[in-house]
């Protein structure tokens, strides 16, 4: 059967070892950045590194390392510990892609694990009565819930380049679950912002509010239930997560939120299947291609945004000498290119199996060179910006702002 136009969903990663994808707070729920560590090294040796947002995550794939795994064993056992450590943006319940180089053949290799919609899916997924869900209410539903890529996009990694067994690389995260780590400002703070949300759902409070607060900064958290379900992937393989009694908790909570029946809260079904999920397969793309400043520069190509975004961006950059260019110069051109590239972004880019995504175009130099005129150092675009045709480059881009007026003191843009 094939699958509805919006199998694969639309949100962006790019991933240049192993990037798991989960449930992140809505816009607008930011938490504060963590601070940034002192300029001392954490770890000190040879043949390998491995760089992550979490020192507990990273300490899994060094651990791995030392005991003779390779760089994707290392990639999967630092992507399964982050599914612990941070929730809000790894975990087996979501999806990501691979981006490697394969020293052997010299080739770069890329996996997509996006999750997928389910395959009854169509335009009206998040339609009620003709009109569009709140966005809140549609990502707080079954609705919101795709069948995960992550589990499945171990499998491929581990299958072609590994060299260690899944329930080998999983013990680090297995321990990390049961024993516990330790809370940050930046996990508290992730949990503050969806505080309320968990609230409504007995089983997401018990775990993250115990005795119905937020996790002190300092305290230890243990996630069990997580540790349990890492143990059985790792005897029965990721297979245990998409046929079975994983697969089938799965489908029903995704169709029968298990919310509080006493709160407010709108909380819709979903439309999951246990056959989304035992018919999941992960997909390989030829990665994106661009060149900046004498580099090739090789990424994940859509149904990801991560190859054609950068690689845009990187393109109007070009045009810059940034050597010469002020702090503040360098930040505002970085700004506006970026700003230029998600516009693009978001007009062209989705699923190549359903639309039709130029990524010749938008990585052609001539496309950047129409975009970088747009740029001015006296004044900001304005966003939303209108997106460029990269099947026309030659077409009237939208204008440039005015600058203004001459009388007005200005500070440099930053």
């Amino acid at each position: 059967m094939r699958p509805s136009p919006t199998r694969r969903l639309s949100l962006c990663a790019l991933a240049v070892a192993m990037l798991s994808v989960g449930a992140a707070a809505p816009p607008g729920e930011r938490a504060p950045e963590r601070a940034a560590p002192g300029k001392s090294p954490v770890a000190v040796g040879h043949g390998g590194a491995v760089s992550s947002v979490d020192e507990d995550a990273s300490a899994a794939g060094i651990e791995v390392l030392r005991r003779g795994g390779n760089a994707v064993d290392a990639a999967v056992a630092t992507a399964a510990a982050l599914g612990v450590t941070e929730p809000y943006s790894a975990g087996i319940g979501g999806g990501g892609y691979a981006v490697l180089y394969d020293a052997r053949t010299g080739t770069v290799q890329t996996v997509d694990g996006r999750e997928t919609a389910p395959r009854t899916a169509g335009p009206d997924l998040f339609l009620e009565d003709g009109k569009p869900i709140p966005f809140a209410e549609a990502v707080t539903s079954g609705l919101g819930v795709g069948t995960p890529g992550t589990p499945a996009t171990w499998r491929t990694l581990l299958d072609r380049w590994g060299s260690k067994p899944l329930g080998e690389l999983l013990k680090p995260a297995e321990r990390l679950a049961r024993d516990g780590f330790t809370v940050d400002e930046t996990f508290r703070a992730q949990t503050a912002d969806n505080q309320a949300r968990f609230a409504d759902f007995p089983a997401s409070a018990k775990l993250f509010l115990p005795g119905g607060k937020l996790p002190e900064t300092g305290s230890t958290f243990r996630n069990p239930d997580l540790a349990r379900t890492y143990a059985e992937l790792g005897r029965k393989g990721v297979d245990a997560l998409y046929r079975g009694p994983l697969a089938r908790d799965i489908v029903r909570t995704v169709n029968k939120p298990p919310a509080d029946p006493d709160a407010d809260r709108v909380v819709r079904p979903g439309r999951l299947t246990e056959a989304d999920l035992a018919r999941y397969r992960t997909e390989r793309h030829k990665p994106t291609r661009t060149r900046y400043r004498g580099l090739d520069i090789a990424s994940i190509a859509p149904s990801s945004s991560g190859g054609t975004t950068v690689g845009e961006a990187l393109n109007i950059l070009e045009s810059t000498d940034l050597k010469a260019a002020s702090p503040e110069r360098y930040l505002h051109r970085f700004i506006e290119a970026s700003r230029i590239a998600f516009a693009d972004r978001n007009r062209w880019v989705g699923d190549p199996a359903f639309s039709d995504v130029p990524t010749a175009g938008l990585l052609s130099p001539r496309f950047a060179a129409s975009r970088a005129c747009l740029i001015r150092d006296d004044a900001a675009l304005t966003s939303p910006l209108a997106p460029g045709d990269p099947r026309d480059p030659a077409a009237a881009p939208p204008a440039a702002p005015p600058p203004p007026p001459p009388t007005r003191a200005r500070t440099p843009p930053t």
